[in-house]
């Protein structure tokens, strides 16, 4: 019996060692080196929302990668805007704060994430269907778990490397306006137009909430967007909303 049990254990333990392999190598070729703390980047891709259960580390601090999230995007923010300080000398701070929320805002982390494939990693942790939003949110729990694995300066390294000089094209990014509900809302006040965004729905898809936002404009409904956040669901409603009214034609008439 006693040789039955550590037979068992052998065979089982080397199935979850062979797991975690294959995992850590993934990661080894996404961020450059093996994690000691195998944990922490399993955590990174677990979604609150997913139907599974993710256990919790020996002290019990971690439920979700919400945490890790929360340090992401602390650090994002911090190495964005310092790149962006030193890469504009002349700039003022309105620029500067505008090319940032370019950068870390939702719609383009989620891209980048994609793009990484983060998707395909999520995959394997989560019982749920992986949105846009959830890629965002586990790029910025990468970057958490990187910075609590290897410090700051590694962590500064990858952002710059590995994200900005990677994804995004700073020439580009400076032309581009994709706030759409603020260049809705600035037409609208410029053609003397009421608007009102409204709530049409929320209901539960895989235990998360999700928003059905509608733009009215004159008391009449002009588009409507479904997202899982609504300020996103929001940017969603007005681009349509902009393409019906042939806002961006109207703009550049004048």
């Amino acid at each position: 019996m006693l040789g039955f049990l550590v037979k068992f254990y052998k065979k089982t333990n080397h199935k979850f060692f062979s797991k975690d392999k294959h995992f850590a190598e993934r990661l080894h070729h996404l961020i450059g080196f093996t994690p000691s703390n195998i944990y922490i980047f399993k955590l990174a891709f677990y979604h609150k929302s997913t139907l599974n259960n993710f256990p919790n580390d020996t002290n019990g601090l971690y439920q979700s990668n919400e945490r890790l999230e929360y340090l992401g995007d602390a650090l994002l923010s911090f190495v964005v805007g310092e790149y962006l300080f030193k890469k504009y000398p002349s700039a003022n701070e309105g620029f500067l704060t505008k090319m940032r929320s370019k950068i870390v805002k939702r719609k383009m982390l989620n891209y980048i994430a994609e793009q990484m494939g983060l998707d395909h990693l999520m995959m394997e942790f989560n019982q749920t269907a992986i949105s846009q939003s959830m890629l965002g949110n586990a790029l910025e729990a990468l970057v958490g778990a990187i910075y609590i694995e290897r410090g700051f300066e590694f962590t500064k390294h990858f952002i710059l490397s590995a994200i900005l000089k990677k994804f995004i094209n700073m020439d580009q990014l400076e032309e581009f306006d994709d706030n759409y509900k603020s260049q809705l809302l600035e037409w609208c006040q410029k053609h003397s137009r009421e608007i009102d965004f409204k709530v049409l729905s929320k209901y539960k898809v895989d235990k998360r909430d999700r928003f059905k936002v509608g733009v009215y404009i004159d008391g009449q409904e002009i588009s409507s967007a479904e997202d899982y956040n609504k300020k996103s669901a929001e940017q969603f409603a007005s681009e349509l909303a902009i393409q019906h009214l042939g806002v961006k034609e109207d703009s550049d008439k004048d």
